[in-house]
């Protein structure tokens, strides 16, 4: 894309709605100003204009979404014929496992849930639709990593693989032989990488024109299950749900 065709006040816009956390629920314009690197009255004008077009509202200093802003996650899941596609075989695979079922897609260095069916809470985070998180460390993201483009995986490598438990793959050469591994196996499993005790496993879904699309999976504890028993369990399940939703998508092998 060429730079004059670059809007610089919707990036500003974005990131100030995406400034918004868990650990900004509602913050004031110097809060906001520092965790966007914008000046206080750039921020300010567009927290106004926000609230004029009904995201944001505010409480004397303080400002906070409001629900208007569930719409824009709304109107992706409306208008992506995947997501409706894969909700039932996300329902049938949680019920056969007992676990919580997923679909993740990739965006940028993350792998984004954009559906799921959960059963229990097993990671500290609380996992919703739009939770991202990091895709060198999970299986959702090495799924998706090991059908993208050799760049995509540079730039996440470029962006730092810090350890977030003993366990996690930090070296970009072996995390590249991880992902030919997972080409060859057409299965990722991981195991309390990103969290201790969390185990997931994912296979890839493909679109009509056989790319990789999003990535299945399903998610357990060290408590419930093994690596062993999700190899000899769980993989032949799960890839042949991905299969039966690439199906539906169009794709033929």
């Amino acid at each position: 894309m060429d730079d004059r065709d670059f809007i610089q006040s919707i990036e500003r816009g974005f990131a100030v709605l995406l400034a918004f956390d868990e650990e900004r629920v509602n913050p004031n314009l110097a809060e906001l100003a520092a965790a966007t690197g914008l000046s206080r009255p750039a921020v300010r004008r567009i927290l106004l204009t926000l609230q004029r077009l009904g995201y944001v509202r505010n409480d004397g200093s303080r400002w906070s979404l409001t629900p208007r802003v569930l719409s824009i996650g709304q109107h992706y899941s409306a208008s992506n014929a995947m997501i409706e596609t894969a909700h039932p075989h996300l329902l049938e695979l949680s019920a056969k496992t007992g676990e919580s079922a997923s679909l993740g897609a990739l965006d940028r260095r993350d792998a984004v849930y954009v559906a799921r069916v959960p059963v229990r809470r097993i990671m500290s985070i609380n996992v919703s639709i739009g939770t991202r998180i990091p895709a060198f460390a999970t299986s959702m993201g090495r799924v998706l990593l090991a059908w993208a483009p050799d760049a995509v995986v540079e730039d996440v490598i470029a962006g730092g693989m810090p350890a977030l438990t003993k366990h996690t793959v930090t070296d970009p050469g072996e995390l590249r032989d991880v992902l030919r591994d997972v080409r060859s196996d057409g299965w990722s499993i991981v195991a309390e990488e990103l969290e201790i005790g969390l185990l997931s496993v994912s296979a890839p879904v493909r679109d009509r024109s056989g790319e990789v699309v999003a990535a299945l999976a399903s998610s357990t504890s060290v408590g419930r299950s093994s690596v062993e028993a999700i190899r000899s369990d769980v993989v032949p399940l799960l890839v042949e749900t991905a299969d039966r939703i690439s199906a539906d998508l169009g794709h033929r092998h």
